[in-house]
């Protein structure tokens, strides 16, 4: 093959490697200064309470998939420079393969999945299985959601539970791409699909839910920073996915609550809401 093409070809992992060492690390050329890439190009900013968890899950795998993608990259240059066929004078021979050899290709790669798949439970029933709980009449009940997610192509339609803390009654408050929550408080929101398949993704919380059709499904969290964020639609849902974008606002609860009252003022004077149609 020529051994030109074999360092041409370390090239790339030497280049991956470097790339996401300066990323992580937040040095020139990924920390956004002069002749640099911008910044946040990363992992966005983390205001979830629960966030680290995914962080350190996710960075867990990054290092062990690198380790092994350095290996395999090593190895096959090694054997490129090695039997390069324009300097290699020895006679062809052809040989069967290695049966042991090909076992334990399959159980390494087995036995890493297994791995990640175990060490990752707990941070999987913490965003998926663990819903908060909250003490109702002496009783630890699960925390009922504060604002129902519909989506809908190409938008998400957001109702709130009014003063009774309950959704689908004549206080609620109808929304669209306009999510508020409270700083500091753990919340519950109730996540369906109107049509097709979405994927809620609220990349400064860690957060990402598939919505399935026919499905209710839940998703928590605990916003510690206030400010402006995104929401975005991780699921290729149509021709218009690319613009099935909202915000959503973290603000002191007072603030929530006097914003949340507005709304429904807005809402009784102009007779409509989202769902009605109208």
């Amino acid at each position: 093959m020529g051994r030109y093409w074999s360092m041409l070809f370390l090239l790339i992992p030497i280049l991956g490697v470097l790339t996401f060492v300066c990323a992580i690390a937040d040095i020139w050329p990924m920390n956004g200064g002069a002749f640099a890439f911008p910044r946040n190009h990363w992992l966005p900013e983390n205001i979830n309470d629960h966030g680290h968890v995914i962080d350190s899950l996710f960075t867990f795998i990054l290092y062990l998939t690198g380790v092994i993608f350095i290996g395999t990259s090593s190895a096959l240059f090694w054997f490129m420079w090695k039997y390069d066929a324009d300097r290699n004078t020895q006679p062809i021979r052809y040989t069967h393969g290695s049966h042991n050899l090909e076992i334990i290709w399959s159980i390494l790669p087995a036995a890493a999945l297994l791995f990640i798949a175990i060490y990752q439970m707990n941070a999987w029933a913490d965003a998926k299985l663990r819903r908060p709980t909250e003490v109702v009449a002496n009783r630890e009940v699960l925390q009922k959601p504060f604002v129902r997610v519909t989506g809908r192509q190409f938008e998400w339609r957001l109702r709130y539970a009014g003063e009774d803390g309950e959704i689908g009654t004549r206080d609620d408050v109808h929304l669209v791409n306009d999510l508020h929550v409270p700083l500091d408080k753990e919340v519950v929101i109730q996540i369906e699909s109107e049509d097709v398949l979405h994927s809620f993704f609220l990349p400064n919380l860690r957060v990402k839910q598939d919505v399935v059709p026919g499905m209710t499904q839940f998703t928590w969290f605990r916003a510690n920073k206030a400010g402006v964020y995104d929401i975005v639609c991780a699921e290729l849902c149509g021709w218009g996915h690319y613009k099935m974008r909202g915000r959503m606002t973290v603000e002191p609860e007072d603030q929530f609550k006097q914003w949340l009252a507005q709304k429904f003022e807005e809402q009784e004077k102009s007779g409509t809401t989202p769902d009605s149609g109208e």
